[in-house]
């Protein structure tokens, strides 16, 4: 299906990508910055499914960005819309046919570490995963790469010194730290964010984890973000919205668009 689905796509850009980026709640908004644009609705992808995520637009957008020919997903695919896991990672298959050599990884996530405040951008150095899902069970797709894949380096070690350079750089305090996957779509207990903490996560969201994993498994170098959009559960003494989400994402915008586009530039 991912074939099938790449060579769909392939018929309608104008070049190959270099560049992949998966782009969560509310963080859409970089692909107005994306030059000649080419928008592809995913139900009209072969085999794609359709998101049901508000401020999850739903397609493709490539184009040239700084000089370079990226292709964007404005919005995912998580497993709590019910989606088998290989749908969910169907898309970075796709990616990886269409020849993408790095993928920026995004996210919307509830800040666990007690120092974090919304609207802080994350960068991601590695995860926890608490979904009890993994999207390489079963038989190996070995075109891909092997078995048993090593995830030392999952978010890779020159992709985290680049975007830190690049937001010193640009003024931003970049904050870094550990993304713990939960299941989802219910926000965790406040009981389950204390043990988070124990655990050393400072985010915690319902998606990306699957993505690196099948992106590392398909020896694609990984850069991951997290926007931390709300305090998680028990931080703060008011219950959790999706629309607190979305209003804080685009409180950040600027600031994320100006970074994602200049680790672009300096890639």
């Amino acid at each position: 299906m991912y074939k099938e689905a790449a060579k769909y796509l392939r018929q309608r850009l104008s070049s190959a990508p270099e560049v992949g980026l998966i782009l969560g709640s509310g963080l859409g908004q970089f692909t107005e910055r994306i030059e000649n644009p080419v928008y592809v609705d995913y139900n009209s992808v072969p085999g794609f499914p359709y998101t049901t995520v508000e401020g999850h637009k739903g397609r493709f957008v490539a184009g040239t960005c700084s000089g370079k020919y990226v292709i964007a997903m404005e919005g995912r695919f998580h497993y709590y819309e019910g989606f088998d896991i290989k749908e969910v990672v169907l898309p970075v298959r796709v990616l990886k046919e269409l020849g993408i050599k790095n993928l920026i990884v995004t996210n919307a996530a509830g800040g666990v570490n007690m120092d974090f405040k919304p609207g802080d951008l994350m960068l991601i150095t590695d995860h926890i995963n608490l979904s009890g899902i993994n999207p390489l069970r079963g038989r190996n797709e070995a075109e891909f790469g092997p078995r048993f894949p090593d995830m030392t380096y999952a978010y890779d070690p020159a992709l985290i010194e680049l975007a830190e350079k690049t937001a010193k750089a640009l003024g931003i305090n970049l904050r870094k730290g550990i993304y713990a996957m939960m299941q989802g779509p219910s926000y965790e207990t406040p009981a389950e964010i204390r043990m988070l903490r124990v655990l050393g996560a400072d985010a915690v969201g319902m998606s990306t984890v699957p993505e690196v994993i099948t992106a590392v498994h398909a020896g694609i170098k990984v850069m991951g973000i997290s926007c931390i959009t709300n305090m998680a559960a028990g931080v703060l003494d008011r219950p959790l919205t999706h629309d607190e989400v979305i209003v804080t994402a685009n409180l950040a915008k600027d600031k994320f668009i100006n970074l994602i586009f200049a680790i672009i530039t300096s890639l």
